[in-house]
Parts: structure tokens; C-alpha cells; sequence
């Protein structure tokens, strides 16, 4: 398991540095988004299906720890 793993965006053979940051990525297969919200929105998925489409991973999770329970607080998205 890594943290913090930073995300460049790579177009072209051009490679620029966006400042993304995947909080986990396990077995370079998933990645782990950690959120403290209210409740997770379509912005969150959004994040999350940018930071698989430029990693080229196909998993991923969002997990809020603000939740009541953890599996409501949990949402797996696959690409």
C-alpha cells in the first residue's frame, strides 16, 4: 500500500504535474479516496473516475468516515 501517491497528467508525450494526490493505492490495482463529508456527492465520484482514467486503474473506493455506518458511507467505482 502506498499514500499519497502523486498523479501526473501525461498528453502527448507531455508530462505536467496537477498537484493530484491518491490518499491510497493498494496493490497498484485500487485506489482509495478517504473522505470526512456530510454525505458524498457526484463532485467525489467525479474526482475519483478522473484520478482511475489517469492512472489506468479500473478500481476504485470512496469512503466517508463522517457516516453513520461505514458501508453507507462506502461507494465502489469500477471503469
Amino acid at each position: 500500500m502506498r499514500r499519497q501517491v502523486a498523479l501526473p497528467i501525461r498528453y502527448g508525450g507531455t508530462t505536467l504535474d496537477a498537484g493530484y494526490r491518491l490518499d491510497l493505492v493498494v496493490d497498484d490495482a485500487i485506489i482509495i479516496e478517504i473522505k470526512s463529508v456530510e454525505a458524498l456527492t457526484r463532485l467525489h465520484e467525479a474526482q475519483l473516475l478522473t484520478y482511475l482514467k489517469l492512472s489506468s486503474l479500473r478500481l476504485g473506493f470512496l469512503m466517508n468516515f463522517n457516516a453513520a455506518l461505514f458501508k453507507q458511507g462506502l461507494k465502489r467505482l469500477v471503469l
